[in-house]
């Protein structure tokens, strides 16, 4: 039987992105600018998705489900070309003006790796078969009907060995959105006044708010501000709409028969970066890592959104370790000279994200050990080539060293590792 009330809401869902294409994006910033970020980098995704082992010689086949204005498949159809990684990205939307302005980038950009593809995400079986090696679905899932349904369908079109990177909203981060939703659809309700009406709506209210209002207390939320329509819309008039918890994650990605490998940044959920009282961490100790990253969570009260990899619940990959010499470190977003210019020689980084600061100690040798880290030197090589000026380093020393770097570069997502192929 059908529902015509979810018949009105995928209406009103598709209506908004052909209106509003999101994000917005200037097809001539590609002349400047590379907008990267999580998840899909494809360095990242090797690791999270891949052990860090697979062979990048070989053809990747990637989809983008619900690819919008394009961000994820441009970054990631870029990273192949760059490494010269062959096989194609294919954005799938259903969104026509979404579309071509990913189009029109990839026009700028040359990037003839890229096929896109009309349609939802949910009938993938049918306009997108697998298997694919890995799929990216960034910030639509929680737009869906049945997001279950929706990430259950990805799933099933994964390669054995293949992979999912995902982004989905944080309740506690987006406090206030959604009285923002709530008092909107009572002043601007969807169906019964033009979008553009409703916008403006939407930013009378928000610029008439008190201090006491939810979203102003909050002070995480500046989407709204200086982002364009398309940013109002998706922020306070979005139809279908949800946000999810640790736990809720955790769930989420079960039902859909898939295994969690890491959330991004992965310090965001681990108490031990977070928390100073010892007595409390003590408490936390042997608690599994859904009740760590959910304590994390709530003790921070700062997540607007989760990001995580994920594959099948079959598929026994773990992330690999630094105990073999031949692996190769890689930096992410962020070139070998510049993090050796910018790391500081020994203390610690204060690292600031959504108005949290977090002190995190670094060894001495960080700046020459991040310039070799270019994504070609293995750990003895670099070793080798420190030792060319510190002769009495020996490679335990070294590694010591090292370790203590990784640690803090891989929980901000600054850094993972490759093995050799």
């Amino acid at each position: 039987m059908t529902d015509p009330d979810k018949n009105a809401r995928d209406q009103l869902v598709q209506s908004q992105y052909e209106s509003y294409p999101y994000p917005e994006r200037d097809p001539d910033d590609e002349k400047k600018r590379l907008i990267a970020g999580s998840p899909s980098n494809l360095f990242e995704l090797n690791y999270y998705v891949f052990g860090g082992a697979r062979d990048l010689s070989k053809p990747l086949k990637a989809l983008v489900a619900g690819g919008g204005t394009g961000d994820a498949v441009i970054m990631l159809a870029q990273h192949m070309r760059d490494a010269g990684v062959p096989g194609e990205v294919v954005h799938l939307d259903l969104s026509g003006p979404s579309q071509a302005v990913a189009q029109a980038r990839a026009k700028i950009r040359g990037l003839e790796n890229i096929r896109f593809v009309t349609g939802s995400l949910l009938d993938i079986a049918e306009v997108a078969p697998g298997p694919w090696d890995y799929i990216d679905c960034c910030g639509v899932l929680h737009h869906l009907e049945d997001p279950d349904a929706g990430l259950t369908a990805l799933a099933g079109q994964l390669a054995p060995d293949g992979g999912i990177g995902v982004m989905v909203y944080g309740e506690y981060g987006r406090t206030g959105v959604y009285h923002m939703q709530d008092m909107l659809r009572a002043i601007a309700p969807g169906g019964e006044m033009p979008d553009e009406d409703r916008v403006a709506m939407a930013k009378r209210l928000a610029e008439n708010l008190p201090k006491t209002s939810w979203i102003n207390r909050n002070g995480l939320i500046r989407d709204h501000v200086g982002g364009g329509d398309p940013g109002v819309y998706d922020l306070f008039l979005h139809s279908r709409d949800r946000a999810y918890t640790v736990p809720d994650i955790a769930d989420f990605v079960t039902q859909a028969g898939l295994r969690l490998t890491s959330f991004i940044e992965s310090y965001r959920y681990d108490p031990d970066w977070l928390v100073r009282d010892p007595r409390i961490l003590k408490r936390l100790r042997d608690l599994d890592p859904i009740a760590r990253a959910s304590f994390a969570e709530l003790f921070t009260g700062n997540l607007k959104k989760h990001i995580f990899y994920a594959v099948r619940d079959t598929n026994p990959v773990s992330l690999p370790g630094t105990d073999d010499p031949r692996v190769i470190p890689h930096l992410l977003n962020q070139s070998a000279e510049e993090a050796g210019k910018t790391l500081p020689p020994g203390g610690k980084i204060t690292v600031t994200s959504e108005g949290l600061k977090t002190d995190m100690p670094v060894p001495a040798l960080s700046r020459p050990i991040a310039a070799l880290c270019d994504g070609k030197h293995s750990l003895a090589e670099i070793h080798a080539k420190i030792q060319e000026k510190r002769a009495d380093l020996d490679y335990d020393a070294f590694k010591r060293q090292f370790d203590d770097l990784y640690r803090v570069m891989n929980a901000i997502n600054r850094m993972v590792l490759r093995l050799p192929v």
